[in-house]
């Protein structure tokens, strides 16, 4: 045992000195506490590095096909009530969605911006108790309703039992229906009776649509739209007058999920309408992206860039109408984010580094002054001598 404590005492790479050879200074202390406070700064200084994280940012091709794209948004329309105001979607893929209601949340809000009321739909179709039949008469026990089309209808067995599916039905005939507080249909859906009780007031519709994730566009138009061509409403039921002021801020827009460092370069904008009405137009490029994490989860989202376009409109215009519209495109790359961080092997590596670093060059900076001061002390002595 005694052997083996000897062996290992001889491998001792420290040996230690005698504290009667030790010979404490002034300088040797004032040195050890800066060198106790540069250690410790640049200790701070790697445990900070070692906690922080940096993103390796890469361009791919973005191979992925089919999937569906995920559109969040929170915009506010000061002057525009809820009850007309509908959501539209379309994509080149020939996909065609109006009046969309689900994963949608209306809030009725005053002049001065307070919620008055929230909703997911806007607009109900209440039972009555004698709906009007095709043929003019009351609906009576047992019988199947079957509305009318006020001449529209293509055939025999032709109903319309919403007042949706009569403006269609004179749509495809070409003709113009007029004065909808005269339709059975409008009037039992409370349409009229609703847009007079919301007069003056303005609505917040939050919520998220679940597109193709193909070219396409979604609107907010103050109106019913019943046919969509080339992405523009070439038919809206125009409801008491046929300019909106369409002033509107977007508090929330985003292509996709939340991830760290996200830009979205529309959030709280707000744009005010200073002309009688008009077509304000976002063309929106959307860039997927792939976010991965220390831990190695992926986030797939989408950044976006956006310009800008008011379209006046010209009285008895066509194809155009009030609304704001996103035209939004996809990019053919995609944009990868990769977080990295220190392994710790490498932070102990550098802090080795440092305790070393800095306690040997304030023990070569000592033994200078030490020795240094014995030189000028020797030269004074001889000349005092």
């Amino acid at each position: 045992m005694d052997t083996i404590y000897q062996k290992l005492r001889d491998l001792d790479a420290y040996p230690k000195i005698n504290e009667d050879f030790y010979k404490r200074t002034f300088s040797g202390g004032i040195i050890t506490i800066v060198a106790s406070l540069i250690m410790s700064l640049l200790f701070i200084s790697e445990f900070r590095s070692y906690l922080h994280t940096i993103k390796e940012t890469t361009l791919v091709v973005d191979t992925s096909r089919g999937g569906t794209l995920r559109i969040n948004f929170d915009i506010t329309f000061p002057a525009v009530p809820c009850t007309i105001l509908s959501i539209d979607a379309e994509d080149i893929s020939g996909e065609k969605h109006f009046d969309i209601r689900h994963d949608i949340i209306k809030k009725r809000i005053d002049v001065h911006g307070n919620e008055i009321e929230a909703r997911k739909d806007s607009i109900g179709a209440p039972k009555i108790e004698k709906p009007l039949q095709k043929h003019g008469g009351r609906l009576e026990h047992n019988e199947t309703y079957c509305g009318s089309c006020y001449g529209a209808e293509t055939a025999d067995d032709h109903c319309c039992n919403s007042c949706e599916e009569v403006r269609e039905a004179y749509r495809k005939k070409g003709w113009a229906l007029h004065n909808l507080d005269m339709i059975d249909q409008c009037v039992r859906e409370g349409f009229f009776q609703k847009i007079h009780e919301e007069k003056g007031e303005g609505c917040n519709v939050n919520g998220f649509l679940e597109v193709n994730k193909v070219a396409g566009t979604f609107h907010f138009v103050p109106g019913k739209a019943f046919h969509i061509s080339d992405f523009q409403p070439a038919d809206l039921i125009a409801v008491q007058k046929d300019d909106y002021n369409i002033s509107h801020k977007i508090n929330k827009l985003a292509f996709g999920e939340y991830f760290p460092g996200v830009m979205n370069p529309l959030d709280g904008v707000q744009w005010l309408q200073d002309t009688t009405s008009g077509m304000y137009q976002y063309f929106v490029k959307v860039v997927p992206t792939v976010y991965t994490d220390k831990k190695g989860h992926n986030i797939e989202s989408n950044q976006f860039s956006v310009t800008e376009h008011l379209r006046n409109l010209d009285a008895g215009h066509y194809q155009a109408v009030p609304g704001v519209f996103f035209f939004y495109d996809l990019s053919p790359v995609k944009v990868t984010f990769l977080e990295k961080g220190m392994s710790f092997l490498h932070f102990m590596t550098n802090v080795c580094a440092i305790v070393g670093g800095t306690f040997t060059v304030a023990g070569i900076t000592d033994s200078f002054v030490f020795h240094g001061r014995k030189v000028v002390n020797k030269k004074l002595l001889k000349k005092l001598g």
